[in-house]
């Protein structure tokens, strides 16, 4: 770290990370930490700007920079002697901090697991706060260097200080440079997982891909749960929870699998339960007990322990790494076993996830991967985050947007929910379809459910119009990946989020506070999920949502929205409420069921003419990046493709083919190697006739009589729109004129 910007004491140090933030420490022998920790990577940022005062005003020191104004009087830190005044004015009579204060109006961050959750539960605070200040406590941490881990030499406060005020993106940017960015996903992982608790047979599971494959479903990752391996042992040694050794009753050749699925373009991960050890009824069991030094013949358990350097050595490289020979591509690590039992013991899950994610990433570099359970502040750094076992339940679909955005803000953006909910709950098509519809919109796509055999969440389970709705959105997942390709490199390179509340980009809006489910995806969509059933009159589920300032346009309907504005948004099963910022561009892959981890050759570039706007499409290989610029400018009609490939990795059989949303006309494919300049003369598709028709179509049906709905639709043809709208609130069904008045009061851009 730079010790020009430290202020230290006898038993304090302060060190001026950045304007907004501050490291705060008090050791009563003054042996302060200067090396990493769990949580902490780095503290040498570029130099801030700060002044110092000492021993004025009966305050031993002062700290001030443009964003925080820190007084100390000296001793050990209490809420009298340690204190901060933020240089902000966010309509709140105080705009003091004293340490050990709690903070009310934090904006919260994440928990560790959803496991039996059937609705929300709490969540531990975050590093953003409405007030504009808030604290990252990193006292208990204990040190880690790569994949070593140790405890500190003494214990000390150890906490640091973000004054961001309400720039949250650069508030989480500054965390990323002090805490890790996290690495970037492979892009395998962003398409759709299959996963299930369910005793497959090696032949129904390969059947259940040919028949995804078949059915038009495309899927990047196939998960196998707990039964690929043996769990009926004996009960000498405890559960078959824990287990290493194929279970060959059901998998009789489990390499030809996994290379059937890497074949068909899949990469596979299997599920671990690690707590019970190595037992004598796994086949590593003689190699794993020599290499920790205990005789086989004695049938002693090897315990789990990863502080001891032989067993963590042979649990690597006698089980984990010849199971990756044959063919498994990442581990799924289920740790319900808790935390650490004392200060002195370091979390086991943490030491998991660092210890697999490093040795994946020395085998496999950028395509290193884990699924596993969040362990505190800094797991950023080993994902993905597997949530847990939640109920089937639109008490728990409603809190999964929350709970999702909401975790932006400690940097943990890589959750992996059950889609679909793990356990109880009952059929209800309407629910899983609306689970799916978020999951397509959610950081990573894995569909999941326990092994109830009523529980199967495969689209062809529900009726007919859910199954149809359920492939096209699948199919959507793996068109997007360019999409969220980009966005996990901007995400790694930039600390900019895939997922990110809309308080991040209009945080003076206190709609944006309120409407909590709702979120950016990217920098060009805004999510509102819907997490409540259908209405009985109308047939269409509603939710509302704060459209911020500026033109919207939706993407499955393109019905155009002005904001600022609260809007209640009416969805059939086939839609789902997401907009379109003014002048977005969206590249869609144009093969859904081309693998996921290679570059498209043919895309579509969706364009939602508005404002000025430039969208930089992000590809990456083992080669190297290629950057494609699309830039629309409103005024000249021109929009403008500018490549950048000097490693040759886009494919050689690479076009384009332009979309304008809402206008009539057609473009040529065009070839994406080369720059190109395109004005485009587009006619507006006839927006009026479009509103008209989805309302016939809402009324049609409508479980409604006939003769009402008849002068309700004369009345929206006939009559001026303030009238018909009166009409509509005197005559309809409350549900119904909503419904009707979302699509004819908001304006067009």
């Amino acid at each position: 770290m730079n010790q020009k910007n430290q202020i230290v004491g006898e038993q304090y140090r302060f060190t001026v990370i950045t304007d907004k933030m501050i490291r705060m420490e008090y050791q009563p022998e003054g042996q302060f930490e200067d090396a990493t920790t769990q949580i902490v990577t780095n503290r040498d940022f570029a130099q801030p700007k700060f002044k110092v005062y000492r021993d004025m005003d009966g305050f031993a020191v002062q700290i001030e920079t443009d964003s925080f104004h820190l007084y100390y009087r000296d001793g050990e830190f209490n809420g009298a002697n340690l204190f901060i005044d933020t240089k902000y004015n966010y309509q709140t009579h105080y705009s003091r901090w004293h340490y050990g204060d709690s903070d009310p109006k934090n904006l919260l961050g994440t928990a560790r697991t959803l496991d039996g959750a059937d609705g929300s539960i709490p969540l531990a605070p975050g590093i953003m706060s409405k007030n504009g200040f808030a604290i990252l406590d990193d006292s208990q941490s204990m040190l880690q260097s790569g994949s070593t881990i140790r405890n500190r030499s003494v214990a000390e406060v150890d906490i640091y200080g973000f004054a961001y005020g309400h720039d949250y993106r650069a508030a989480l940017r500054d965390y990323y440079q002090l805490t890790g960015f996290p690495p970037s996903v492979p892009r395998f992982a962003l398409g759709n997982w299959w996963s299930r608790f369910y005793p497959y047979t090696q032949k129904t599971y390969l059947d259940l891909m040919e028949r995804f494959q078949k059915s038009g479903i495309p899927i990047s990752v196939a998960v196998l749960d707990m039964n690929w391996h043996i769990t009926d042992i004996p009960a000498k040694y405890g559960s078959g929870w824990t287990g290493y050794t194929w279970n060959r009753s059901l998998f009789p050749d489990p390499v030809k699998l996994l290379q059937t699925l890497h074949a068909q373009g899949k990469r596979v991960t299997l599920n671990v339960h690690p707590a019970a050890g190595i037992r004598p009824s796994e086949a590593q069991y003689q190699a794993v007990a020599k290499a920790v030094g205990i005789d086989p013949a004695s049938q002693r358990p090897v315990l789990f322990d990863l502080n001891n350097r032989q067993f963590v050595k042979a649990y690597f490289n006698l089980v984990h790494h010849p199971l990756e020979l044959e063919g498994v591509d990442f581990w799924w690590i289920d740790w319900q076993q808790g935390k650490a039992r004392s200060r002195t013991q370091i979390d086991p899950l943490w030491t998991l996830n660092a210890l697999h994610f490093l040795d994946q990433q020395q085998e496999k570099g950028d395509q290193a991967l884990i699924l596993s359970r969040y362990a505190g502040p800094g797991s950023h750094r080993y994902p993905i985050g597997f949530s847990g076992d939640s109920i089937a339940s639109w008490q728990s679909l409603k809190f999964q947007p929350y709970f999702t955005a909401t975790a932006t803000n400690i940097g943990y953006t890589w959750w992996s929910h059950d889609i679909g909910g793990h356990m109880h709950g009952h059929y209800d098509p309407e629910l899983s379809l609306r689970w799916l519809q978020f999951g397509i919109f959610s950081p990573i796509m894995r569909l999941h459910s326990s092994d109830n055999p009523f529980m199967g969440k495969e689209p062809w389970n529900y009726d007919a119009v859910t199954t149809k709705t359920m492939i096209r959105f699948m199919r959507l997942r793996a068109q997007l990946v360019p999409y969220l390709a980009t966005a996990d490199i901007l995400t790694h390179q930039k600390g900019r989020a895939l997922i990110e509340p809309i308080y991040y980009r209009d945080s003076e809006a206190e709609e944006a506070y309120q409407f909590k489910n709702e979120y950016f995806f990217g920098s060009e969509m805004l999510v509102v999920p819907i997490t409540s059933p259908s209405d009985e009159t109308t047939g269409l589920a509603s939710v509302k949502g704060y459209v911020p300032a500026g033109t919207w346009t939706d993407f499955f309907t393109q019905q155009i929205y002005t904001g600022p504005a609260v809007v209640k948004f009416h969805r059939n099963s086939e839609d789902y409420p997401v907009l379109v910022r003014s002048g977005g561009i969206i590249p869609l892959a144009v093969d859904p069921m081309a693998p996921v981890d290679t570059l498209p050759g043919a895309m579509t570039i969706k364009l939602f003419p508005g404002e000025r706007n430039k969208y930089v499409l992000r590809e990456q290989t083992a080669s190297g990046m290629a950057q494609t610029k699309f830039t629309w400018d409103p005024k000249t009609k021109i929009f403008t493709i500018k490549v950048s490939d000097p490693a040759n990795i886009i494919p050689t059989e690479r076009v384009y083919q332009l979309e304008a949303i809402g206008y009539e006309g057609y473009l040529d494919p065009i070839d994406g190697h080369k720059d190109h300049e395109l004005t485009l003369k587009l006619k507006p598709q006839d927006h009026q006739g479009a509103k008209l028709a989805r309302v016939f179509t809402i009324l049609q049906h409508a479980k409604l009589g006939f003769d009402l709905k008849k002068q309700l639709w004369q009345a929206i043809k006939d009559m001026p729109r303030a009238k018909a709208a009166l009409a509509l609130t005197s005559l309809a069904p409350e549900s119904l004129s909503d419904a009707l008045l979302e699509i004819l009061l908001n304006d067009e851009a």
